[in-house]
């Protein structure tokens, strides 16, 4: 049996990680195979590339050196770890993938989105997620989130509001322009188990025979 593919996008500070262990936990105690890994990062090599990207450094990084890191990272983790999962029959839940790249560096910098893609097409092999859960939260309440974090903004948290809010429109346009794959979940001021409950509902009305 092929592998399903699920992504959780996001801008930074709404939640993803939670929402990833949650449903992980879920799934796990319905007695499924999961593997979970992260963008940028998810092998040996891909990790410190992630560093690479996210640690503050004295000189600018421009928007292609981001793009080409992220690709690099990316068709790593894809060979070496998500295709192998798929190939085994696993479910693979990754926070982040190719939708980042395209709300951050592509909406957030305006970077050209046509090389984007075909940059991305060539890291991934063409793979694309089955089902992609958008947490979407304004950037000023994600803001006040990552204010309270423990260690610091990284190098990308670190460019502000208005960056934030271009991400977050985004990943808007994205799921506008891909209604089947993404599904918006809407955070709000809602608690973390009214929002898993939703992602669970929606896991099983996308894949009905999954969990028998």
């Amino acid at each position: 049996m092929a592998g399903i593919f699920i992504t959780f996008e996001g801008i930074d500070g709404c939640g993803k990680s939670t929402q990833v262990r949650l449903f992980t936990d879920w799934l796990v105690k319905q007695g499924k195979p999961v593997l979970v890994t992260r963008e940028p990062g998810g092998t040996p090599l891909a990790e410190r590339i992630r560093r690479v990207l996210l640690e503050p450094v004295e000189e600018e990084v421009y928007p292609l050196t981001e793009i080409l890191l992220y690709a690099a990272s990316r068709a790593q983790h894809v060979a070496g770890q998500i295709g192998p999962a798929l190939a085994a029959g696993k479910i693979v839940i990754c926070e982040r993938f190719v939708d980042s790249t395209f709300a951050y560096q592509g909406y957030g910098l305006g970077y050209d989105l046509a090389l984007i893609k075909e940059l991305n097409h060539v890291a991934t092999g063409g793979l694309v997620p089955d089902w992609t859960l958008l947490m979407d939260l304004p950037p000023e309440l994600a803001a006040a989130r990552l204010h309270g974090r423990a260690g610091g903004e990284d190098r990308i948290e670190a460019r502000g509001l208005a960056f934030q809010g271009r991400v977050r429109d985004g990943y808007l346009r994205l799921a506008a322009d891909h209604p089947k794959r993404i599904h918006r979940i809407d955070l709000g001021d809602r608690g973390v188990e009214a929002i898993q409950c939703e992602i669970q509902r929606a896991f099983q009305c996308r894949f009905p025979d999954l969990l028998g």
